[in-house]
């Protein structure tokens, strides 16, 4: 006779496979603007860290004695190549790509065991890991619409550290427009008068290029909800959480805070609250720690761009509420059926 297992025998709808591969699908849009605004560096950057991601993967289930094909065929190892890609900055020499994700597969993932039992999101390990040891490379961005550096470019400064000919590594490259804020403030400019100085890095209400890749990633981000593959607390209250905030302190002095909507439409902000924040292993689980932790992701993230050493701040915060969940699950259980609430 064939055993039979117990209840509930409906098949679950979900499976880390699915999971994985719905949330590639969703990253397609913003990529795909990425690139019209940013050149084939995100392309270069995915290719190296999935490629790497891969073969940590392989080499660490090998040295654990762990079966290769369910895992490397789960979708986990690409997912977190492309969340650590897409945070890189276009023209990031080869090595750091590799360096980057090794580190968050090597360390971040199975040094704690493996996909489930990481306390911490593995691609922001790796994206924090070299930005504190690499600053310099970390700042090769290229400029929105710089479609002069072709994908052959690309290729040649990745790999080889050759530039287009004429062009100077500071002509090419440009500051990001929420360090470019950052830097002008702290030199007593006002949010009026920095667009005017850098009128091709700016846009609408944020950056130029990066209100629009924002926009697609909230796009793929709310597919996810319709699609009940992430859950719509985190999302929601990390932008409620930075939006709160911003607006609180952008009321009383416009003139030296960055609207609300910069701070929503710019940098990661989208990425991280859709994509990165909703990690289902690093993110809380009960109905309430899940408001208070993307809340906490939104405050934190406003405090490091404003006051912080760093003018994008959405790594350290997920980083840092990660360490919060344990706590945070614990203390906001949901009151068992039948037993009356202490």
């Amino acid at each position: 006779m064939q055993a039979v297992h117990s209840s509930p025998h409906t098949p679950p709808q979900n499976s880390v496979p699915r999971l994985m591969l719905a949330l590639l699908l969703a990253l397609v849009p913003g990529i795909v603007v990425y690139i019209f605004f940013f050149g084939w560096g995100v392309v270069v950057n995915i290719t190296l860290a999935v490629v790497t991601a891969i073969i940590c993967e392989a080499l660490m289930l090998g040295l654990r004695r762990r079966p290769f094909k369910p895992y490397l065929l789960d979708g986990s190892a690409v997912v977190t190549a492309v969340l650590f890609a897409l945070a890189l900055p276009t023209l990031a020499p080869w090595w750091l790509v590799v360096v980057g994700i090794a580190f968050a597969m090597i360390i971040a993932k199975h040094l704690y065991g493996g996909l489930g039992y990481n306390p911490f999101n593995p691609a922001m390990v790796g994206y924090a890991t070299v930005l504190i040891a690499f600053p310099r490379e970390m700042t090769a961005w290229l400029p929105a619409g710089a479609h002069e550096v072709t994908f052959m470019d690309n290729l040649r400064f990745t790999f080889l550290s050759a530039l287009p000919e004429g062009m100077t590594y500071d002509s090419l490259t440009m500051a990001t427009p929420l360090d470019t804020v950052k830097t002008e403030l702290a030199q007593d400019r006002t949010m009026e008068e920095i667009p005017v100085r850098y009128s091709g890095l700016f846009g609408g209400v944020a950056g130029r290029g990066w209100e629009w890749v924002n926009l697609m990633f909230m796009l793929g981000g709310l597919i996810l909800i319709y699609i009940k593959v992430i859950n719509w607390r985190i999302p929601l209250a990390v932008i409620v959480g930075l939006f709160l905030i911003s607006t609180l302190f952008a009321i009383p002095d416009p003139d030296l805070r960055p609207s609300p909507w910069f701070h929503m439409f710019g940098g990661a902000a989208m990425l991280g609250a859709f994509f990165i924040a909703t990690d289902p292993v690093t993110a809380a689980t009960t109905p309430r720690g899940q408001l208070i932790y993307g809340f906490g992701i939104g405050i934190i993230i406003y405090i490091i761009r404003t006051w912080g050493g760093y003018p994008d701040g959405v790594a350290f915060a997920v980083l840092i509420m990660n360490m919060a969940v344990p706590t945070l699950d614990y203390y906001t259980q949901p009151r068992v059926y039948g037993q009356e609430r202490k």
